[in-house]
């Protein structure tokens, strides 16, 4: 990398809608410029409800992630959730001719090109092809075979597609400010270059991203993705279910749940009430913590469930660097005990590496997959070829 280069992350989420300036560096660090945050008001599960209301939203984020940057923002990498994401994972192969046994670029491209025709509804849209391995005669090799001697090459790749009605109400919005957008990310993907080295990868770790409407999550092996997706399930929902059983307002049941809720199933966590005050400071309520902890407790365990049954048939078994958690929800007190009850691996929360010019709380968890479509667009702005006649046959409106 010659230069410095500046990249924005934007992620459009249930609770906040948050954009990152960051520059590369030419030796490979990421100096954050600056992060603007706006409450997300219109999305609904990671997907846009109330188009005015989310575009000003991120009008408001975007004048602020310029003026706390002091740059000026003309296109951006978008995250992308929603419980309509899929990911799937195909193999294409393809035998060389018979009067050859020397693998070219040639081959390999047929091999990828099979493996990347998977078919999905007619109302999707591809958002990720990955590459996950190679092979060679039932022979598995983790970068490109060519120059080798074979007869049979496979490819197998991770594929991400999504409905594309959703996808294109995030395009819109986006376009509108007017901004570009130089790529679209599935979230946990972006999550996971914060999160995750390449031996963290390799040894196998699975990436949870849970948030206000949602849970994503990633799931690497062998320094390849094995497993994604997106569960409709998030932190709000914990409120949500706080509020009906108490009958305290939803705002007044977010307020107790951050302050005072707890996951662990410690019992000396949830000895005694806690007295909910009105707005003249007055006890309005009394709440019993057992029963608060019961409730986030219940609903916490519910989603990591949810997504240990998606994963493949013995996948946890093959994770041996742990679980790592990301997402404003994650924040909650014993999460990562019940994390561990849950899935029986080492629990960690991400560390932006190589980061300087971020103050202490953006590297908050809230922040991961912000960060991360920065990382992300560093690592692979080299490696492909720009993608914008892929969004203009998506979005083909110009802004």
């Amino acid at each position: 990398m010659a230069s410095s280069k500046i990249h924005v992350g934007l992620e459009i989420g249930t609770s906040k809608i948050c954009m990152v300036a960051g520059e590369v560096k030419s030796d490979g660090s990421v100096k954050i410029l600056g992060v603007g945050q706006s409450k997300s008001v219109g999305v609904r599960k990671g997907e846009i409800y109330d188009f005015p209301q989310v575009r000003a939203c991120v009008k408001d984020a975007l004048v602020k992630a310029e003026d706390s940057s002091d740059v000026e923002i003309g296109s951006v990498y978008l995250a992308i959730t929603g419980s309509h994401i899929q990911g799937v994972n195909n193999r294409g192969s393809f035998r060389l001719p018979d009067d050859e046994s020397i693998i070219a670029s040639s081959h390999v491209k047929e091999a990828k090109e099979i493996a990347r025709a998977i078919s999905i509804p007619s109302d999707h849209v591809y958002l990720h092809h990955i590459i996950r391995r190679f092979g060679v005669d039932g022979f598995e090799h983790a970068t490109s075979p060519v120059g080798l001697s074979g007869k049979t090459i496979d490819a197998d790749f991770h594929v991400v597609h999504g409905l594309r009605t959703r996808i294109e109400n995030q395009i819109k919005c986006v376009r509108e400010m007017p901004l570009d957008i130089d790529d679209l990310v599935f979230s946990p993907i972006a999550s996971a270059q914060v999160a995750l080295d390449r031996e963290a990868k390799e040894r196998g770790a699975l990436v949870i991203d849970i948030g206000g409407g949602t849970t994503d999550y990633v799931l690497y092996r062998d320094g390849a993705i094995e497993a994604s997706g997106c569960i409709p399930v998030g932190g709000d929902h914990i409120t949500n279910d706080i509020h009906l059983i108490t009958g305290l307002a939803f705002s007044k049941a977010e307020t107790l749940k951050i302050r005072e809720g707890d996951a662990s199933a410690d019992p000396a966590r949830s000895v005694g009430l806690i007295k909910v005050a009105d707005e003249k400071g007055f006890a309005e309520a009394e709440v019993k913590r057992q029963l608060l902890n019961e409730i986030i407790r219940h609903r916490m365990e519910e989603i990591l469930k949810l997504l240990l049954n998606r994963l493949p048939e013995g996948a946890m078994e093959r994770v041996g660097t742990g679980v790592f958690l990301s997402g404003g929800s994650s924040l909650m007190r014993g999460f990562g005990e019940l994390a561990h009850d849950v899935f029986k691996r080492d629990i960690y929360r991400p560390e932006p590496p190589e980061l300087s010019g971020v103050q202490a709380n953006f590297k908050d968890p809230q922040f991961t997959t912000a960060i991360g479509l920065i990382r992300y667009a560093q690592l692979t702005e080299s490696e492909r070829e720009p993608k914008r006649g892929f969004l203009r046959r998506l979005w083909p409106f110009s802004k």
